[in-house]
């Protein structure tokens, strides 16, 4: 970056935020094409090894949480903006500077495995059905992770028409067209792609003619009447 960049020039990066990643429980979206995560104090190490400083940071709520970083050559970077030093404080606070801020990471997503397959099992011996909603990156993340199979997420709806008649990676769990949940009238959609939250409670908001309701497995279990916008459990 910095043989790319002019002498008086700008860089800009934007990557997923370990911040939010371990607050929020977002061990989901660590695959094959995300294996490198940034803090604000670690992007300034890796930009300092190659003569860049960092100026300036933008907290988005683009996947989840991610951040803007702002380097320019050393030379001529000058002094960060608050927005850096508030970013590294929030940082040191949740204990992202020591090893003590990641230990807990572990202990809560095998919680977050553990609420959810507890809910897939009780809603099965209850006779109530459970389908998916999505077939994103992430999904496969989590259903593998958690062990799903067919006979507790009976599938799932992509709006891709490429996905259609496929199956999740490891799972096996059907794709089909999101029409299927209007067809099928399912007790419960679980909501892979989480980081969508809003705009999926109003697109699939239809479900609640039939009182279906919507499952978000992340940060933690949380079940919801779209209808009333309701939370019903948690």
């Amino acid at each position: 970056l910095r043989a790319l960049v002019a002498d008086d020039g700008w860089v800009s990066i934007e990557v997923q935020h370990l911040l939010t990643l371990i607050e929020e429980n977002q061990y989901d979206t660590i695959y094959h094409e995300h294996f490198q995560y940034y803090t604000v104090a670690s992007a300034i190490r890796a930009l300092a090894s190659g003569g860049l400083t960092l100026v300036d940071v933008e907290l988005l709520p683009t996947h989840g949480g991610s951040i803007r970083l702002w380097a320019r050559p050393a030379e001529v970077a000058g002094e960060p903006t608050e927005r850096v030093t508030d970013a590294l404080d929030r940082e040191k606070a949740a204990g992202l500077q020591e090893l003590s801020g990641y230990t807990e990471f572990s202990a809560r997503v095998a919680k977050v495995r553990r609420d959810l397959l507890k809910f897939l099992i009780g809603a099965a011996e209850r006779g109530e059905t459970v389908v998916g909603y999505g077939a994103p990156g992430k999904g496969n993340t989590l259903l593998n992770h958690c062990g799903i199979r067919p006979d507790l997420l009976a599938y799932t709806v992509d709006r891709n028409p490429y996905k259609h008649g496929r199956f999740t990676p490891g799972t096996r769990i059907p794709i089909l067209p999101p029409e299927q949940i209007s067809s099928d009238r399912p007790d419960y959609v679980l909501v892979l792609p989480w980081n969508l939250r809003d705009e999926l409670v109003e697109q699939l908001s239809f479900i609640h003619e039939w009182g279906g309701r919507l499952v978000f497995p992340i940060p933690e279990l949380s079940i919801v009447e779209v209808g009333v916008m309701k939370e019903v459990t948690a």
